[in-house]
């Protein structure tokens, strides 16, 4: 036991150490604990149930109503997007005092965001392929094929705002919020074309990357406006759910007529202001806890592998069920209707099984994220300094970046 621990106090001072001074580590926590929040929302509120041989998505928020307050705590994006505009504004600026161009600075970031999509594709070609071949279902194979690509929405909304970084940084998060606010009035008010409403996507993740676009150049420095975007989001998203006839859940409910996410509603955007007042709020507090190794040595190491987690943890929850049916057709909490309070604490025992096979999918997968299998030359991974916050050299890792 104790020599587990001495090997991990080692690596977690040999990466405070291997840490820039003036690096803000509040930063990289924001963003740990955003990746962090998505994957543990996933696997409260996405169910596989079998039926007939065949499995099917559902949602505890669908049979009880009353748990929409969890998708207040794990629904993070706002808070992704606010530290990715941050970091996109600090960095394109320190890329033209070095002079590198546009497109090179682009075409790093974008090529280091999106390397570790392509190994999630080519398994799940395969897998499906094999599949079908195998006589799954059809509906099977379109359900699981679903939940693994449906979040890479995000990945391609995050990568088309960073590209637009010096088009969009110095933009007034009051504009993009305005188009919410009337893409909503049109649509839900006027009887407008519900096509309309996907303009949101865009606009929706513009107001929390725009304020941290604006908290990069120091308009945050004091607490007063964060704790107005905090107020004034609170407010207002609790009167859109209480008299303007938004849902009160903040992720999308199999079966519901309206989603605050799928397109972003002006109810989500309220909440996400509100979200980034309190992410701006507690940056000194986090930056203190912070300066404990140890604390700081966990959120390096999921800011390095951010992407092979967020990209993997569907497939880790879904190779869990799918073993679980060959020991049993219904295990509790994981195959079952989730419209009980026995489920949830049957799902919550199961949620260290879906991490540890998100390690297993982390151990497989992370060579990719890093651009290829590490050399066996190189300095052991806790030796080498990370990059500094203000804008990535080459070869830092985009989330780190």
């Amino acid at each position: 036991m104790h020599k587990p621990r001495a090997r991990w106090s080692a690596l977690a001072t040999g990466i405070d150490a291997a840490t820039p001074a003036g690096r803000d580590r509040s930063v990289d926590a924001l963003r740990a604990f955003a990746i962090l929040g998505v994957v543990l929302g996933h696997w409260l509120v996405t169910a596989l149930t079998a039926t007939d041989g065949r499995l099917s998505t559902t949602s505890p928020l669908a049979h009880m109503p009353w748990l929409a307050p969890v998708s207040w705590v794990f629904q993070t994006l706002a808070v992704f997007f606010l530290v990715g505009g941050h970091v996109a504004a600090r960095g394109y600026a320190a890329a033209r005092e070095r002079q590198v161009s546009y497109g090179t600075w682009v075409g790093q970031r974008l090529g280091r965001l999106f390397r570790p999509v392509a190994a999630v594709l080519v398994l799940w070609t395969v897998v499906a392929g094999g599949m079908l071949v195998g006589g799954a279902e059809l509906d099977t194979v379109r359900t699981l094929v679903k939940l693994v690509l449906s979040p890479l929405w995000f990945l391609l909304v995050f990568a088309a705002l960073t590209a637009a970084t010096p088009l969009v940084a110095r933009l007034n998060p009051l504009w993009p919020l305005a188009v919410v606010a009337g893409v909503d009035v049109w649509r839900f008010g006027l009887g407008g074309p519900e096509w309309i409403g996907w303009v949101n996507v865009a606009a929706g993740w513009l107001v929390p990357f725009t304020l941290g676009a604006a908290w990069s150049r120091g308009a945050f420095a004091r607490r007063r406006p964060a704790l107005l975007l905090l107020g004034a989001g609170t407010v207002a998203t609790v009167a859109l759910v209480l008299w303007g006839g938004y849902p009160a859940s903040m992720v999308g409910v199999p079966g519901a007529t309206v989603s605050n996410l799928n397109p972003p509603t002006l109810a989500a955007a309220a909440f996400g202001l509100a979200q980034c007042g309190l992410a701006l709020l507690v940056r000194e507090p986090l930056a203190r806890a912070m300066r404990r190794p140890s604390a700081w040595a966990k959120v390096a190491l999921v800011n390095l592998s951010a992407m092979t987690v967020f990209l993997w943890h569907q497939t880790a929850m879904m190779a869990v069920t799918a073993l679980g049916l060959l020991l049993s057709a219904e295990l509790p909490g994981l195959h079952t209707v989730p419209d009980s309070v026995d489920w949830i604490a049957a799902r919550l025992l199961w949620l260290p099984v879906f991490a540890a096979a998100l390690t297993v999918c982390w151990a497989a997968f992370r060579a990719y994220e890093r651009g290829g299998r590490p050399k066996p030359e190189g300095p052991p991974p806790h030796r080498r300094r990370l990059p500094p916050v203000d804008g990535p050299r080459r070869g830092s890792h985009p989330c780190l970046g």
